[in-house]
Order: structure tokens, then C-alpha cells, then sequence
């Protein structure tokens, strides 16, 4: 059945999918593909299509960074005053939250996200949006560098065109944190948004166009990885490229960077870890950890996806955690009473229990088995929550598998924990669980991650870095006045006397 009959949509976002195909955003204008090839998309939640969306080749992705570095240097973006630049892109956060039901049901809609999760990833890019302008405002832009018998200062200076592709898991939220610093700083951006997920990213482009942001200094392209994605990593027009997704396009990315000498910064996967000691409020903690595996149906990289537990309160901890687990109500992303939404499309469904499957083969305890969810009138990609134990050698210990399934271990004492931990090719985020502070600071810094939480998992203050190491990630991180940092390049400027 046609979406609108099933789902009430506000009349805007009914006329947004009405112009299916929905085209790129380039040089301020709507354009279709050059050869007309478009791709579907789908609610996740009941699998009806959504629209069609134009497939942007090579060629297209050649024109918008050739329009991007129009805008940069042909107009005013790169060289107007922090606060004149500043009060555009304010404009921009000031009409996304006048529209923020129509961009969260954009985005509900789209990634299969509960609506109140949308909602709040809407505002956390007004939020941010507004953070790196107030940023931009107060950072010194010229530092006096001490050169015994010169004059010498270091500028700070914005590089040019910009690319980003980004994931299909929080397509909003990431276009916030990562080109809000980049434009704030005076690039301009060129946007691949995952397959799945182009919505957001086309009708904020059309919203930037309506406020007044200079043509070309925000450009999207829809599209595949390959050929879309690929030539946007590989064009040698770009001056920085940032990627956010799994480690294995993150080497081909940074790969094709290389070869240009383009500076990357790559935030990759994660297998989180939650390490619990014995003197917590068990009840509490269960439900805080079981929020977080099950947030966003668990496509989350930095979530918690293996629990380490003192064997003194391992019992108590399991079986709380799989009786809430096993009471949350999966349901449609639009229903208020859902808790836990669909996962994205057909691929990520059997994924996931696909390493189910091969969890159990590889002797792992199902504590609660998971598998395919039923939702009353809705066909969509719908899991329950799994709660596997054993040995964290097992593949679904030691895979991101980006689903709601979490993996529990047992632990005798601090120091094995922490071996437990960093027993991964990962390093983004970890967290300790104890009222003991003196022992979560020590625990905390012994972690090999980018980030590490005490009692508390998956919390993102505008001002903290968010990055990953090893697999994880490279390049920088973002969220902090670092990110706005990488997106000026340094100048020294030196007069002798």
C-alpha cells in the first residue's frame, strides 16, 4: 500500500516525497543524474518505498566539487568575518528547529529510528550547528610565535572544498557533527549521504539555499559507494575528506586520499566494552546497559556490545538484563508505545542473525537467543534483543555486529578486566561502572579507546573530543574545539627585520 495510507505524514514531508526522484543539490540548484539512473528508498519499518532518489555518477560528483571550490573562491564564504559567516549558518539553525517535526520524520522515516530518537538527533544539530559558531567567534585565529630576531605570527586559514560521506545509522546527527566546523571555519562541503539514508541531507541543502547560504557552499550527492562515494574520495579537487563507517571502506578511502595527498580523518567502528564491578546498584545497571545495546536497535558503533561482569553479581546482572530485554516492545518507528525500532534494510537484518547463528556455532550461551521480531501490521526488519555469553574469542565477541546483541563475560579482579577490554583490534569507547571513583579514573585511563565513560555509556558533550584509535578510527576526532582546528589549515607569516 502506498506509504501515505499507512503512516500519516505532515503535508510537508508528504510534498518532499511527492518530487520522487528527489535530486542532488549542486551549485545551488536541484539536478538529476547524468545518465537518469535513480535508487529506492525505503521505510525500514514496513519496507514501502519512500522515493527515489537520483544516482549521482562520477561526472555529477566532479561538477559539485567543482562547484564547491567556485563558492570558495569566487564568493564571499572564505574571507567574510567570523560573526557575518556566523549569523548565516545561525539562520540555518533557526529554520531547522522551525521545521524539526518535518526533519524528524524525514529521518524517523528514512533510518527506521524511533520519532523521539529523531527528534533528538534534529536538535543536536541545531545544538551543535550553534556550538562551532559561538566557537568560530572566540578561537584566536592568529598566534604571535616567538623567533628570536624576526616578527613572525602563524594564521589560521580555511582549506577549500570539503568532502564527507557519511553512514546510514545517524544521518542527521554526523552531517551536524562534522561539516558544522567545517563551514563555521570558511570551507565549503560536498556530501555523500549513505544509500539508505539521503533524506535529511537533500531537504537541509534546499533549507540552506532558502536562508541565504551562498550557492555551492553546501552541495549533496546521492548515491552508491560505488560510483558515487569512490569518486568523491578519489577527487583530487577536494583539500580535506572526513568518513565515518566500517574499518574495511575506511583503508579504501584513506587509500584513495593517499594517492591525492588530501588529509582524512576517519571515524570507523567499534566493539565497546562495559566493564562492571560488584559494589554497583545491579538493578540500575542493568537498565542503563540494556538501554544502550538497544538504542537504536543497536546501530550505534560506540555502544556497549560487550559486558564484562564481576563474577560476584554475573547471576544477578544476566537475568536482569535479559528479562528487560526480553519485555521491550519492538515495534514501528512511528508508534509512540515502540521502544526498539526496525534495523535499516533486508542486509543488516540477516547480518544480524547471521552472527547470532555463528555466535551459538561457535559455542557462545544463548542467555536470551534473539532472532526475527513480528509486528502487527508492519513487514519491516525487525530483531529481538540477544544476550549471548562465554568466551570473548567467539566471533560475536570480537565482530561489530551493529545490532541489538550484547556479549557477557565474567571477571575475577580489576587487572583481568582490564585485559578483557583492550583484547580487541578496536578502540573507541568503553565504560566502567563502579562507585568507587579512585578505581573508575584508574580503570578508565587503562582502557585503549578514545573515549572512556564512568557509569555511564554513549554521552557526547558539545566541548569533549570523540574519536577512536587503532581500528577505530584516525585523523582526529569530533564534538571538541579540535574538530574546528582541523579545518583551518596553518600559515606562518615571518618579516625580518
Amino acid at each position: 500500500m502506498p506509504l501515505s495510507a499507512s503512516t500519516p505524514l505532515l503535508p510537508e514531508v508528504a510534498a518532499f516525497l511527492s518530487e520522487s526522484p528527489l535530486k542532488a543539490v549542486i551549485g545551488g540548484k536541484d539536478v538529476a543524474s547524468s545518465n537518469g539512473e535513480t535508487f529506492p528508498t525505503r521505510d525500514p519499518g514496513s519496507k514501502e518505498l519512500l522515493a527515489e532518489v537520483c544516482a549521482m555518477q562520477a561526472d555529477d560528483v566532479d561538477r559539485a566539487v567543482r562547484a564547491a571550490g567556485e563558492a570558495f573562491e569566487k564568493t564571499s564564504w572564505a574571507t567574510m568575518p567570523p560573526d557575518e559567516r556566523g549569523a548565516m549558518l545561525m539562520r540555518l539553525a533557526d529554520a531547522v528547529e522551525e521545521r524539526k517535526a518535518i526533519f524528524a520524520q524525514i529521518e524517523a522515516l528514512d533510518a527506521g529510528k524511533i520519532l523521539a530518537q529523531a527528534e533528538w538527533d534534529v536538535q543536536n544539530l541545531i545544538d551543535t550547528l550553534r556550538y562551532y559558531v559561538q566557537m568560530a567567534l572566540h578561537v584566536e585565529r592568529r598566534t604571535t610565535l616567538a623567533a628570536a630576531g624576526f616578527e613572525a605570527y602563524a594564521a589560521r586559514l580555511p582549506w577549500g572544498p570539503c568532502g564527507f560521506i557519511f553512514p546510514w545509522n545517524f544521518p542527521l546527527l554526523l552531517i551536524g557533527w562534522n561539516i558544522s566546523p567545517a563551514l563555521a571555519a570558511g570551507n565549503t562541503v560536498v556530501i555523500k549521504p549513505a544509500e539508505d539514508t539521503s533524506l535529511s541531507a537533500i531537504y537541509l541543502a534546499r533549507l540552506a539555499r532558502e536562508v541565504g547560504i551562498p550557492d555551492g557552499v553546501i552541495n549533496v550527492v546521492p548515491g552508491p559507494g560505488e560510483p558515487t562515494g569512490a569518486a568523491l574520495a578519489a577527487h583530487p579537487g577536494l583539500r580535506r575528506m572526513s568518513f565515518t563507517g566500517s574499518p574495511e571502506v575506511g583503508r579504501r578511502i584513506a587509500a584513495a586520499c593517499g594517492r591525492n595527498l588530501v588529509p582524512v580523518k576517519l571515524e570507523l567502528g567499534g566493539k565497546g566494552a562495559a566493564v562492571v564491578f560488584d559494589d554497583v546498584d545491579v538493578a540500575q545497571t542493568a537498565e542503563k546497559l540494556v538501554g544502550a545495546i538497544t538504542f537504536h536497535t543497536g546501530q550505534v558503533c560506540c555502544t556497549a556490545s560487550r559486558w564484562i561482569v564481576h563474577q560476584a553479581i554475573y547471576p544477578e546482572l544476566v537475568h536482569l538484563c535479559a528479562e528487560r530485554m526480553k519485555a521491550l516492545r519492538v515495534g514501528y518507528e512511528m508508534d509512540s508505545a515502540a521502544q526498539m525500532g526496525p534495523v535499516v534494510n533486508e542486509k543488516q537484518f540477516q547480518r544480524v542473525l547471521g552472527y547470532l547463528k555463528r555466535g551459538r556455532e561457535e559455542g557462545a550461551e544463548a542467555m536470551l537467543p534473539g532472532g526475527p521480531a513480528t509486528v502487527a501490521g508492519r513487514d519491516g526488519f525487525y530483531v529481538q534483543p540477544a544476550l549471548l555469553a562465554g568466551a570473548l574469542t567467539n566471533v560475536a565477541a570480537r565482530e561489530e555486529i551493529f545490532g541489538p546483541v550484547a556479549y557477557v563475560a565474567s571477571f575475577r579482579d580489576e587487572a583481568e578486566a582490564v585485559r578483557m577490554v583492550n583484547a580487541t583490534d578496536y578502540g573507541l569507547a568503553n565504560s566502567v561502572w563502579t562507585r568507587d571513583l579512585t578505581r573508575a579514573y584508574r580503570v578508565a585511563e587503562q582502557m585503549a579507546a578514545g573515549s572512556s565513560w564512568i557509569n555511564c555509556h554513549n554521552v557526547f558533550p558539545h566541548g569533549v573530543p570523540y574519536a577512536g584509535i587503532h581500528k577505530s578510527g584516525l585523523g582526529g576526532g569530533v564534538l571538541s574545539v579540535e574538530t574546528l582546528m582541523d579545518y583551518w589549515r596553518n600559515l606562518s607569516v615571518v618579516r625580518a627585520p
